[in-house]
């Protein structure tokens, strides 16, 4: 069963489909052939401006942690050898607070399912019953619908298509770094102070900051703009919310 055929789906792709289209006629005036692509682009800021809510609950999220931090890292050391009872003080430290350790999470969560529809649109011949008009439409004469992984297997990569990819990889690993750089310490901090964490979590924790990267080669060229427009925007969103919500000193 196709489920991108199932009815509701199939609205969801459809209205989507409708957006990109009309986004790309209002935008070719001043994009040209890239119009999509801008579209695309867009599309991805619209959705993290309406996200900009959950941004700031992450960033006061960040900042009770670093409060919490030296409470929680007492725990730890009061109940080292009790987990079950470290996991218990841990979370009713949360309740007291009125905090959550999850807390912060949204604007990953809310964003996968718009990756997956941008994925889908550019993946499908047909959208709802009609033809996808979207897979016509290319950047820098690479089409939308390329994926650098399909192409190169597929041994159909041309010059234009590695330049493009690479220059959307370069953008997206050197938003990776400078976010590892910029909030290191916090990342260090988080650790410490979590009951769950082991000797490595930290390293991981930063090496995880490239797996986007590693994403972006497998899905089409549509796709892989919005990864690199919304991870631009969350390293700027967060470097200006980190000034207006700043960590506890200790």
């Amino acid at each position: 069963m196709d489920l991108y055929a199932f009815p509701p789906v199939a609205a969801i792709l459809d209205a989507a489909y409708s957006l990109l289209m009309g986004l790309a006629a209002l935008l070719e005036p001043l994009a040209g052939s890239a119009a999509a692509a801008a579209s695309v682009v867009v599309l991805t800021l619209l959705v993290r401006a309406a996200l900009i809510p959950a941004g700031i609950a992450q960033a006061k999220a960040e900042q009770t942690r670093s409060r919490l931090a030296p409470k929680l890292r007492d725990l730890q050391r009061r109940h080292r050898k009790n987990p079950e009872r470290l996991q218990r003080e841990t979370m009713k430290l949360y309740a007291d607070e009125k905090a959550s350790p999850l807390a912060g999470c949204l604007p990953m969560l809310a964003q996968a399912p718009v990756v997956a529809i941008v994925y889908a649109l550019f993946l499908h011949t047909s959208i709802a019953g009609h033809a996808n008009a979207l897979l016509a439409h290319e950047l820098l004469s690479v089409p939308l619908g390329t994926s650098l992984v399909g192409a190169v297997a597929a041994g159909t990569a041309s010059a234009a298509t590695v330049g493009v990819f690479a220059g959307v990889l370069v953008v997206i690993v050197a938003v990776a770094e400078i976010t590892r750089r910029a909030f290191r310490p916090v990342i260090e901090t988080a650790m410490d102070a979590s009951p769950l964490a082991g000797a490595g979590m930290a390293r991981v924790a930063g090496v995880l900051q490239f797996t986007t990267a590693v994403f972006a080669v497998f899905v089409p060229l549509a796709a892989a703009l919005y990864l690199a427009t919304t991870v631009a925007w969350t390293l700027v969103q967060r470097l200006v919310l980190r000034r207006v919500y700043p960590l506890a000193t200790a």
